[in-house]
């Protein structure tokens, strides 16, 4: 085991609150929901907001549902991170790699946005759609600096409380903008509407200058000839696949998510047969459901901390796919509120745990040296697999077999990647697998629990530097 360093005592007024409030007060988890808020925007721009700029143009659900291909831009954020790592940004590169490049990264979402603002659907769906693709890009590379950053304030103590920050900041930032548009969309219109949401993308640029450079954060090896120019593209990926256990924690990487994938996308097919109303919806799907979220979150921090990254992530794999299983319930069940709100409750509880507990451990798995460019790999590959079967096979399973046995077999969907993990566990994997990010400075991201008087890990399980 590896012995784990405790949090640093409280004074002031931090001494008043509860213990496991605490950790969310210090600076690093702090930024870190700043640059939530800013995170979660761009996805709103393109996401519901743009799809009911749309509908309220007159346009068709097939041409309002093709705009959801802007989306696919994040999933291939990793072919150009490593430009975030590699290039120093002439001028403003003097206040840091990182700081420069979210400066940079914040106004190009500001000017994507304002030019969807601009733009009008009836006149040409094309400039829209376009515009839309360059508002996904801009988010996309804002996000890896975002993620980046914010990996590299936390300490190792602080990455489950940090992702928890994170997750907060995301879910109200990306919630906060969308109500924002459509409310001033219906007073002043949509230009002005996403010309005040632009505004979201100051608090990481503010964050930045205010916190700086990040302490924990490791140049990359100069450049001097196209060889090593050419190093700052695939080092990133070889130094991640010459760990012990790489290929194995892919695998959980492509698999972990795939069954809640399947289930999410079809929840809201299933409400509208089961005859809710968009009333009823409203309340339990967005109402209970976005508290159920906020409090997994809170849940999932606490659970890091006191169980340790590998038990904290284990058991919020089961949650998830037991949470899969109640959706399950609620075909069998037909048209019931307390189940609606139970199955919504527990699925969006257990989606917030899991929010902190896996991000930890995927912001664990980074080298300090690639932060940008492995978290974009490991994000990217975390979602692909289950964004291309949900869209590929997901309606006609559910046709084919009706909701509870496909509830049912998103459920099972879930265990590859729980018996995956386990066995990872058992085999000292996990560990052998975490980057620098995971145990350089306070705390180490590989011990079990904080206790004191512990055994030391093998030194094979260290990460390569």
């Amino acid at each position: 085991m590896v012995e784990a360093v405790d949090e640093p005592v409280a004074t002031g007024w931090r001494a008043a609150l509860p213990e496991s409030v605490r950790p969310y007060t210090e600076a690093a988890p702090l930024a870190a929901f700043f640059l939530g808020v800013s995170s979660g925007f761009p996805y709103a721009m393109i996401g519901a907001t743009l799809t009911t700029r749309l509908a309220q143009d007159g346009l068709d659900k097939k041409s309002i549902t093709a705009f959801s291909l802007a989306f696919l831009v994040y999933n291939l954020k990793f072919l150009w991170a490593w430009v975030v790592d590699g290039v120093r940004l002439p001028i403003i590169g003097r206040l840091g790699q990182r700081v420069s490049w979210l400066l940079l990264t914040g106004v190009l979402v500001i000017a994507a946005v304002a030019n969807l603002a601009f733009v009008d659907p009836s006149a040409s769906l094309l400039a829209t759609a376009w515009a839309a693709v360059l508002v996904g890009a801009a988010g996309a590379t804002f996000d890896i600096v975002i993620d980046a950053y914010r990996i590299e304030i936390l300490k190792p103590r602080q990455l489950g409380v940090g992702s928890g920050m994170v997750q907060y900041g995301w879910r109200i930032g990306s919630v906060a903008a969308g109500a924002l548009a459509l409310v001033l969309a219906a007073r002043v219109g949509w230009e002005i509407a996403y010309l005040a949401c632009a505004a979201f993308a100051f608090p990481a640029m503010i964050t930045g200058l205010v916190y700086g450079e990040p302490e924990r954060h490791r140049e990359t090896k100069k450049r001097r000839g196209f060889g090593e120019a050419l190093g700052a593209v695939y080092r990133p990926f070889t130094e991640f696949f010459q760990r012990q256990g790489a290929f194995l924690v892919l695998l959980f990487i492509l698999l972990h998510k795939i069954g809640d994938t399947l289930g999410q996308l079809t929840l809201r097919l299933l409400l509208d047969d089961l005859s809710f109303t968009n009333d009823e919806i409203a309340i339990y799907d967005i109402g209970v459901g976005f508290w159920a979220y906020l409090i997994g979150i809170f849940v999932g921090g606490v659970l890091y901390s006191k169980l340790g990254m590998k038990r904290s992530v284990l058991i919020s794999l089961i949650l998830m796919g037991v949470s899969n299983f109640t959706f399950a319930l609620l075909a069998q069940a037909g048209h019931s509120n307390l189940v609606l709100a139970g199955a919504i409750g527990f699925e969006n509880f257990a989606s917030g745990i899991g929010g902190v507990t896996v991000v930890a451990y995927f912001s664990a798995l980074c080298d300090l040296r690639f932060t940008a460019s492995q978290y974009a790999l490991i994000s990217a590959a975390a979602s692909i697999v289950g964004r291309f079967l949900t869209g590929t096979t997901a309606g006609a399973l559910v046709e084919g077999m009706g909701y509870v046995n496909f509830y049912l077999l998103t459920t099972v969907a879930a265990l590859p990647g729980i018996l995956l993990f386990w066995w990872m566990m058992r085999a000292g994997l996990v560990d052998s697998s975490i980057g620098t990010a995971g145990v350089e400075g306070e705390g180490d991201a590989r011990a079990d629990a904080p206790q004191s008087g512990s055994e030391p890990l093998d030194p094979s399980a260290t990460p390569a530097r």
